[in-house]
């Protein structure tokens, strides 16, 4: 990739290293998995939180560009930065989703998925749903050099037709060699060109119309 390739709000950092984003990239989602591992029916969320910091810790990824998010039942429904109600407990049918931007070395990592506990159809359905509808996506950007806003056009018609809410306040952002706002900090809902390779997070956030749930997947276009 050169900088002659890029839109200026794609301008490289100077430790900018495609290798050690990937890199960043692995280390991330496979915490994820990690936290989501460990949590369980009858946890408090803020139990989830601090146990999820621990586990960062220990993998030596607790320096974040955002706090560490993990959203149980009601919570899913919480826009990015929105403190949760406190005092929420994981059932034994249930949904959370993880969240999380850790720092690796000087790249940062940006990853989130979704999860649900016992057989409820219409949760899962709906975790399943977050993920399909970012590859949906992701699969228009491929083929067809969609610019970021008739990603998220295309992407809330998507949630639209699968009965579900898109939250257009979490529409994906730039990422790089920490820290990516200082190249540009607005949304990727909001570029009219086509985002290049490995330099935006896409992220999806779905909330039933009228039911207290939702789901959230992110990662970076690749």
């Amino acid at each position: 990739m050169t900088t002659t390739q890029l839109h200026p709000q794609e301008q490289l950092g100077q430790a900018y290293d495609a290798a050690k984003l990937l890199e960043a990239r692995q280390q991330t989602r496979a915490a994820v998995e990690l936290i989501a591992a460990n949590i369980r029916p009858g946890m408090y969320e803020e139990e989830a939180i601090e146990l999820a910091k621990d586990l960062l810790a220990d993998i030596g990824l607790l320096r974040g560009w955002h706090d560490v998010y993990v959203r149980f039942g009601p919570n899913t429904l919480k826009t990015f930065g929105a403190p949760s109600e406190p005092g929420v407990v994981l059932g034994e049918d249930d949904i959370f989703f993880i969240d999380i931007g850790p720092v690796w070395e000087q790249w940062e990592g940006d990853g989130g998925d979704t999860f649900v506990t016992g057989n409820n159809p219409e949760l899962a359905r709906c975790a399943l749903d977050a993920r399909a509808i970012f590859h949906l996506v992701r699969a228009k950007w491929l083929q067809d050099g969609s610019s970021g806003q008739q990603l998220y056009q295309f992407a809330e018609s998507c949630a639209h037709e699968r009965g579900w809410e898109l939250n257009l306040d979490l529409s994906g952002h730039r990422i790089a060699d920490f820290p990516h706002k200082a190249i540009y900090a607005g949304s990727l809902a909001e570029v009219d060109f086509t985002p290049a390779h490995l330099l935006w997070v896409l992220e999806i956030h779905i909330r039933h119309p009228s039911q207290p749930y939702g789901a959230f997947f992110e990662d970076i276009l690749l």
